[in-house]
């Protein structure tokens, strides 16, 4: 969701330069800043950032250098002039003052020239404001497309490592039930000493034993959860969230095998599994 971009264009007499900044967040947050006068836009703007980002706080920045703002027709109010000028003649005849009244002089007052500058197309103006601001957001998702290429490898590297610890859980789980029932028929044979030992008995133990300690359930839904996570990676788009539920439910299932483990290598595989899931989920924040 990180990210950064930048477009800038010259349109209708206005160079825009429009920058756009994402950092993570759980749902979309957009801001705009901009001119005062080009607000009228804002709600046309945020559209555009909501049709190519779906999470992030995102900022955007417009800047507008408007060249027709230093256009337009001059006019002098005759009246006006003529009403400063009686005004200052009379003030001199009645002073008995040098005359001195000049053009520039007049130039002075306030009012004296009409500025009358061209009327403004709002919706053009939207309309160049959003096509800047479409440059920054290609640009945004040109980079963060090369940072979701790394990201995307990392994680699958990531995965691949889970997926094999997954396999030393498996192989490991039936040799502790094996070890398991020699510990317990030595310890049997200990108590009971020249007793003929209950093979019955020891085989029921045993049975209950791998009935707690077994993973198989766990280690099938997280294979099948490293598919899935295989799949949305493929499958392109928005997927953050998706992933972000998913990664919930491996750590659900590597919980479960360490409870049940009942064995030192099986909880230091654990630990390796989920010590990798916690790094996919660090890169998952990353995903829109």
């Amino acid at each position: 969701m990180t990210g950064y971009g930048r477009g800038e264009l010259t349109l209708h007499g206005r160079t825009i330069t429009a920058e756009l900044r994402s950092v993570n967040n759980r749902y979309l947050d957009c801001s705009v800043k901009m001119p005062r006068v080009y607000l009228f836009a804002e709600e046309s703007l945020k559209s555009a950032v909501q049709a190519h980002i779906s999470r992030g706080k995102v900022d955007v920045y417009l800047s507008v250098d408007n060249q027709q703002a230093d256009q337009g027709t001059i006019t002098l109010n005759h009246s006006l002039a003529a009403g400063y000028h009686a005004a200052l003649c009379e003030l001199r005849d009645s002073l008995q003052l040098k005359d001195d009244i000049s053009v520039s002089l007049l130039a002075r007052f306030p009012e004296m020239f009409r500025v009358e500058k061209p009327e403004e197309d709002l919706e053009q103006a939207a309309e160049d404001l959003r096509s800047a601001l479409e440059l920054a957001l290609a640009d945004f998702d040109a980079m963060r497309e090369r940072e979701g290429a790394k990201l995307e490898q990392d994680i699958r590297r990531r995965a691949e490592e889970i997926l094999r610890l997954v396999g030393l859980v498996e192989l490991r789980s039936p040799q502790t039930v094996a070890e398991y029932r020699a510990r317990l028929s030595a310890k049997m044979a200990e108590t009971l000493a020249n007793t003929q030992l209950d093979e019955g008995r020891i085989l029921t133990e045993a049975a209950i034993f791998a009935d707690k300690i077994a993973v198989d359930e766990e280690t099938v839904r997280l294979r099948s959860h490293l598919s899935q996570l295989e799949h949305m990676l493929g499958q392109g788009g928005p997927v953050g969230r998706k992933l972000d539920f998913l990664i919930q439910e491996f750590n659900r299932e590597a919980n479960t095998i360490g409870s049940k483990g009942n064995d030192i290598e099986i909880a230091r595989h654990v630990v390796d599994i989920k010590a990798e899931i916690e790094k996919i989920r660090e890169q998952v924040q990353n995903i829109e």
